[in-house]
């Protein structure tokens, strides 16, 4: 599995999985980019060979549901879907 990574402001570990061509995927990135979140990302979709499945494991033990976006902070908070207001509030973000 290859998670790309943007370098940001350290809030703690920020993973998510994505959809190349989600627009709710998207706003995510755009979301954490106007942040300045250091976080890794990886578009499922464009995963490949054997790495699929596990893409799909890694993701199923959040998400069963296997729904996007679907955004991990520190192997502990799970947030599923573009939910701006909550992912603010769990990377310490007030009225930014």
């Amino acid at each position: 599995m290859e998670w790309k990574h943007v370098d940001g402001e350290d809030r703690g570990k920020v993973n998510f999985f994505a959809l190349s061509t989600c627009i709710w995927c998207r706003k995510t990135k755009a979301l954490l980019n106007r942040l300045g979140v250091d976080y890794y990302y990886i578009d499922v979709d464009l995963v490949t060979g054997d790495d699929v499945d596990k893409v799909r494991d890694e993701m199923g033990r959040w998400n069963p549901m296997l729904s996007f976006p679907t955004i991990i902070i520190d192997d502990d908070k799970v947030i599923i879907g573009y939910r701006e207001q909550e992912l603010k509030e769990a990377l310490g973000y007030g009225d930014k």
